[in-house]
């Protein structure tokens, strides 16, 4: 199986491709600019270590050097989570890390552009970026990506931070269904409940599955995307949530933060206004999300099998 040589797959990583293994495609944001070290590196190993226990394989998706990597060593996970300055990299992005030769952590727009060049179907993350509440002019590539790029993506739901009706709008129009699954209701990262309405519910990942190929073979270009809640022992109300991103903000704005600089600055200061209550619930949705998409790719692996 030939590449456009600017990916750089693993050796793991290119002999299930050439094999029609599961993989399940990570962002790596969240080991850059998401967690303080040394609890970027300890999520980066939980969520490969739940991909693998599942049967599948994990790709977690990054830049070092100036290479578009797919799939680490465990001593390039480290690596990347100690990188001094490390780049954000978005899809405008990687032409500038690749001049500069400098390594980064791919968000959910990025890694949906470095999985889908190399043939991996289906993806794990967080939340998807979305409209922002500070400007509605202020709109994440990720959904941009998700309406151009067939790719299952398993979150849980957008940021809570974002303007979730302007972003489920957004994604109507663009044509992307929003699978709710095991719920009729869209989840708002850190809750469970939204108040909102997903496109279809479906129970299973075989369910799953068999809605993305439908979808593509009618001609259909965009991703799924599957809106997973946070287990209810991890989630956190609605009702408590929303004063506190409220607050944050207000000082965000206060402050003039904007750009890719504004959402981690929000999840920062809500974990600092929770007292991390919200980070440990990140991170269990984030291992909830890489355990579907294991399964999701396994039962794709099993038909095309």
């Amino acid at each position: 199986m030939s590449f456009n040589p600017l990916f750089c797959p693993s050796t793991e990583i290119s002999h299930a491709l050439q094999m029609n293994t599961s993989l399940v495609a990570l962002e790596s944001t969240v080991i850059t600019h998401g967690l303080p070290y040394p609890q970027n590196l300890q999520l980066a190993r939980d969520m490969e270590a739940e991909i693998r226990h599942e049967g599948a394989t994990p790709a977690t998706i990054a830049l070092l050097d100036g290479k578009i990597r797919i799939g680490l060593t465990d001593e390039e996970l480290a690596r990347l989570s100690q990188a001094a300055s490390p780049l954000k990299v978005s899809r405008r992005d990687f032409a500038t890390a690749i001049v500069k030769k400098a390594s980064g952590g791919t968000t959910v727009a990025g890694t949906l552009f470095a999985a889908h060049n190399v043939g991996i179907k289906v993806f794990a993350t967080g939340g998807i970026g979305g409209v922002h509440k500070e400007s509605s002019f202020d709109i994440s590539t990720d959904l941009q990506a998700l309406a151009e790029t067939p790719m299952i993506v398993v979150c849980a739901g957008a940021k809570a931070i974002l303007d979730l009706p302007a972003t489920l709008e957004y994604l109507e129009t663009m044509g992307v269904p929003v699978v709710g699954y095991q719920t009729s209701e869209f989840p708002a990262f850190y809750s469970r409940e939204s108040g909102l309405n997903v496109s279809v519910r479906l129970d299973s990942p075989q369910e799953i599955v068999d809605f993305a190929r439908a979808h593509w073979s009618l001609g259909m270009r965009s991703a799924v995307l599957v809106a997973n809640p946070v287990p209810m022992t991890d989630a956190i109300p609605k009702s408590e949530m929303e004063p506190l991103i409220a607050k944050a903000s207000a000082e965000a704005q206060a402050k003039k933060i904007h750009g890719q600089a504004l959402t981690p600055f929000l999840l920062k200061r809500i974990s600092e206004l929770t007292e991390e209550k919200s980070m440990r619930t990140n991170l269990a949705l984030l291992l909830n999300n890489a355990l579907l998409a294991a399964q999701i790719a396994k039962a794709m692996a099993a038909n095309q099998k």
